[in-house]
């Protein structure tokens, strides 16, 4: 650790300042990138999120070394990290297409409160370079997902088929043709004189994907009623 910050890690005025103020500056920066790309909890969430972890922190500390309570100082700490775990469930979405959104930014709040925690503690050091290094991979990190999602397309096909042919052959030819099955569903009839099964896949194909000669060579295989995109 750093010589010159020692003067900052017992309890005075001016390291309750510095971390209260680092806590602040450090949830701040996590926050404003996802005020920036419209997110649930953004700027001020953040901050208010660091800075309490920050103050539960320097309470444990005053409670045993100022007041000489007989306590546990990591247990407060201990109720953050585990509290947290709510507000970012309100941050988590399941959409129509069921994709959960919301991760990353549940993940950010629970980061700026272990960071409020290290500020708190007067951990100086180990508050700015996870800071840092939260900005890289939301901003840095994030860029090369996108670059490789965009060379990608998802679609969800409805395939209606008979029992005569086995659900495997379908599954077999989305994996030979690097096809991707993210979710699967499948729902049987017995309306009629045959059987059917129904089958709705979300797929992710791949940049060089040739789109048509899937659904044409779907349609080709024996048992296959009907091949549609939903």
């Amino acid at each position: 650790m750093l010589e010159i910050l020692s003067p900052l890690r017992g309890i005075t005025l001016l390291s309750v300042f510095c971390r209260v103020l680092l806590a602040v500056i450090c949830g701040g920066l996590i926050g404003i990138e996802r005020e920036y790309k419209c997110r649930p909890a953004g700027f001020r969430t953040h901050i208010l999120i660091c800075l309490g972890a920050a103050m539960t922190t320097m309470t444990s500390q005053y409670l045993v070394l100022c007041m000489h309570y007989f306590t546990d100082m990591a247990r407060l700490g201990a109720q953050v990290i585990a509290g947290i775990g709510f507000i970012g469930a309100g941050t988590i979405i399941v959409t129509r297409r069921k994709r959960v959104k919301g991760l990353t930014t549940a993940a950010g709040l629970w980061v700026a409160a272990v960071v409020g925690l290290a500020c708190g503690a007067g951990y100086y050091e180990s508050a700015v370079v996870a800071t840092a290094l939260v900005l890289l991979a939301e901003m840095v990190f994030s860029k090369w997902e996108y670059h490789i999602l965009r060379n990608l397309q998802d679609v969800n096909l409805y395939i209606e088929y008979t029992e005569a042919i086995p659900l495997s052959e379908i599954i077999r030819y989305f994996h030979k043709s690097s096809i991707k099955i993210m979710d699967l569903e499948i729902t049987r009839s017995n309306d009629g004189e045959k059987p059917h099964v129904c089958a709705v896949f979300e797929l992710r194909l791949g940049k060089k994907t040739n789109y048509e000669k899937v659904l044409g060579d779907i349609s080709m295989m024996e048992g296959v009623e009907a091949v549609e995109e939903i």
